[in-house]
């Protein structure tokens, strides 16, 4: 009889990904990632010696796509941050598990807005941002907690099937956000 194929830590990873984005992080447990990869329990708690540790795992994973889904910008917009805000709502709504286990679960608790605008994650978008507006990075911050903060909760409202989705108006609004947030920030500077 040939030997059972391996399942590796990765495999676990991505099949408990995969089951947060159909159906949500609360439905992660050893029974459903077995289920998925057809396989027994064992091998999801010998890589993974707790659920909550499987979980956060995902997180992270989910975390770097979302920074990747940002930074994926499909069509000129007139400035990164509106190209970014947009993507941000649109992976409410193509992603809208996803979202809501990383911007509205427990996973999330413990970050100031100060601390998420100094993560790491951060660094590629405010960046792009700096390059593209020619000011400080302290006057990018401030812009980005503007359109962060405007933009996050469209996207809350739509991931909750709250709002209908109508991309026209909502980038009418977050470009005016935009607008209003630079203009407040070179006030700031005179």
């Amino acid at each position: 009889m040939p030997a059972k194929a391996k399942v590796t830590k990765e495999m676990i990873i991505d099949a408990a990904f995969a089951i947060a984005r159909e159906a949500g992080v609360e439905n992660i447990n050893a029974r459903t990632v077995s289920e998925r990869l057809h396989c027994s329990t064992q091998p999801v708690m010998y890589h993974f010696s707790t659920v909550e540790e499987l979980k956060r795992t995902v997180y992270a994973k989910a975390d770097s796509y979302h920074s990747e889904y940002l930074m994926n910008l499909k069509s000129p917009q007139k400035g990164v941050m509106l190209g970014i805000g947009m993507n941000y709502i649109r992976f409410a709504i193509e992603e809208p598990h996803l979202f809501r286990f990383l911007f509205q679960s427990d996973y999330f608790s413990g970050a100031t807005m100060l601390e998420l605008i100094d993560a790491d994650e951060l660094t590629p978008v405010l960046s792009a941002m700096q390059k593209t507006l020619n000011m400080s990075m302290e006057q990018t911050k401030k812009i980005f907690l503007t359109i962060f903060l405007f933009v996050h909760g469209y996207a809350s409202i739509i991931a909750n099937n709250s709002m209908k989705y109508d991309e026209n108006v909502i980038q009418s609004h977050l470009e005016r956000a935009y607008q209003g947030a630079i203009l407040a920030a070179q006030e700031e500077c005179t």
